[in-house]
């Protein structure tokens, strides 16, 4: 009955609730090769092993750099084959040296992390050979283990070498220390910053005593090791028995509660196979009854201990421009009732509905509330205009018309958390919560900034406030995978004080991060590796 629902239906709403029902499983016919039974009977010989196409895409890069040089040929497939071959290595040996050498060369594209994405595109243009070229990475560290950053560094090298430019956006101390010029931005974010405060070499930002960076890299300012950890019990913990998702190798990890547990390891080891494939899927299924299937394992025990799961990711907390951080933390609703308190709106008879842009009543029509409309361009991206009915305020002048303390409610959205805090001063629960925006970094940001221009980073740190400015209720257990992915030296600071007020709370926070100072200041360590891929999957350290 649901697959004639889901197969006959043409509502969009139904077959995606139909999905609810549905798991992804490998085609028994292939095996998941994606090819006939014809075209994987054609196999290669390699000096260990004979291979079909499906085998081969299914090998490492490593793995598949040294079937391709060993690869066994006779004097006619030699002379047909040696081109081709020139180029596999070579293309092989490009992407072995930015650092994902761990990667199965048939990997879904939507299953690679962004640095992951990146640094095979990086790999494409180290291959090219191209020269005169002006390279622009944004973030290239991304997801890197501090021992893969030298060979990332040398490929940055190699291509300015050859006669390139590469000009980074980058947080991360090594590449900043290996650039011939540096430009700092600053002094501080959004609305305080967009000047140059330093530039010059990395010498020289680092004497500069304006430079935030400089600070930090001279060992002015530092994040200091605590004095103190949060003595965890082994005995109160969650225990995952048998870890088998992806490349973990049946391994067992004991995740103490009550303080930070950080998860490290090389890139490519198993980290986001054990949290976020078993740990995550498997608390959501237990506390919190969701449908999702946790990768392979054996059993998990003491989930009991546990009575919320938070996901702390980098995904947008919204999708369309409707979105904000005032609407995702629920101080939007409290604004609204402020505003429903005002005479003017008593008066008029205006209640909490009137000032949402999201129902019909206060909010412009013209762009139903979005204070932008969307002009669909053939064969090319959307386009987003300011409403010129509303000229980007999302509401009706009656609805503008009504004030508080002198700002319409358009205005406020328009404040930043910084102006927020002092405005809202006097009601609690809407200052609580601004004050943990703020206190996570965040203070630059527009109350009524749409989710959708907001960072990876700026959206995992508003959940974070979000989480922290919550009413405690039980037990909470957080996962949150890089959270100082596009953080400066600064930010991380403050993003580990936010932390540990959270685990001072008596929450758990398991954290997947290869920053150094995140590693540092955390009460619990599990270390996998040795190495990524197939020879990774391992628990190596604890404690």
């Amino acid at each position: 009955n649901l697959r004639r629902r889901y197969e006959t239906s043409d509502s969009q709403f139904v077959r995606e609730r139909m999905h609810g029902y549905m798991t992804a499983s490998k085609c028994h016919d292939c095996g998941g090769g994606r090819l006939q039974p014809a075209a994987r009977g054609v196999k290669m010989d390699g000096a260990r092993e004979t291979l079909d196409i499906t085998e081969v895409t299914g090998l490492t890069i490593e793995r598949a750099l040294e079937f391709f040089e060993d690869l066994k040929l006779n004097v006619e497939g030699e002379a047909i084959a040696t081109p081709i071959l020139r180029e596999v290595r070579s293309r092989l040996g490009c992407l072995r040296s930015v650092g994902p050498d761990y990667l199965a060369l048939d990997r879904a594209r939507g299953t690679l992390s962004g640095g992951e994405a990146q640094r095979i595109r990086l790999a494409t243009q180290v291959g090219s050979g191209l020269v005169g070229v002006c390279y622009v990475l944004d973030e290239p560290t991304i997801g890197l283990h501090q021992r893969a950053n030298d060979r990332l560094i040398a490929t940055l090298r190699h291509l300015t070498n050859i006669g390139n430019t590469v000009l980074v956006v980058e947080h991360d101390e090594d590449v900043i220390r290996h650039a011939d010029h540096v430009v700092d931005i600053g002094p501080g974010p959004g609305q305080h910053g967009g000047r140059v405060v330093a530039q010059g070499t990395p010498a020289e930002v680092e004497a500069d005593e304006h430079s935030l960076t400089g600070m930090y890299l001279s060992g002015r300012r530092c994040i200091e090791v605590p004095a103190t950890r949060r003595p965890l019990d082994s005995k109160n913990s969650v225990t995952i028995k048998g870890a088998a998702a992806n490349n973990l190798k049946t391994v067992d990890a004991t995740i103490p509660l009550g303080g930070i547990v950080c998860v490290t390891g090389v890139s490519g080891s198993g980290k986001s196979s054990l949290v976020n494939e078993i740990l995550l899927k498997a608390a959501l299924r237990t506390v919190v009854g969701t449908k999702v299937v946790p990768g392979p394992h054996q059993r998990i025990n003491g989930l009991q201990r546990i009575d919320r799961v938070v996901d702390v990711d980098q995904s947008p907390i919204g999708r369309t421009p409707r979105s904000n951080p005032a609407t995702y933390t629920g101080i939007f609703d409290q604004i609204r009732k402020l505003f429903c308190m005002t005479t003017e709106a008593k008066i008029r008879g205006y209640q909490p509905g009137r000032f949402s842009f999201n129902v019909k009543g206060g909010r412009c029509e013209a762009c139903q509330g979005q204070g932008v409309r969307r002009i669909e361009m053939h064969f090319l991206p959307d386009v987003f205009v300011e409403c010129e009915t509303c000229k980007g305020r999302r509401y009706n002048r009656e609805t503008l018309e009504v004030r508080y303390r002198g700002r319409n409610i358009a205005d406020v959205l328009d404040l930043t958390v910084e102006e927020a805090v002092e405005f809202f001063e006097a009601h609690p629960k809407i200052h609580r919560m601004l004050a943990c925006i703020r206190d996570v970094g965040l203070d630059y940001m527009r109350l009524g900034q749409a989710s959708t221009t907001l960072s990876g980073g700026e959206a995992q740190r508003v959940k974070l406030a979000s989480e922290l400015g919550s009413r405690p209720t039980g037990h909470a257990r957080s996962l949150l995978d890089e959270p100082t992915t596009g953080l400066r030296f600064d930010d991380v600071r403050q993003l580990l004080s936010v932390l540990q007020r959270l685990a001072d709370a008596g929450n758990t926070l398991v954290v997947i991060e290869h920053n150094l100072e995140v590693i540092k200041c955390s009460d619990w360590l599990i270390d996998l590796g040795p190495e990524g891929g197939d020879r990774g999957g391992e628990i190596i350290a604890t404690g």
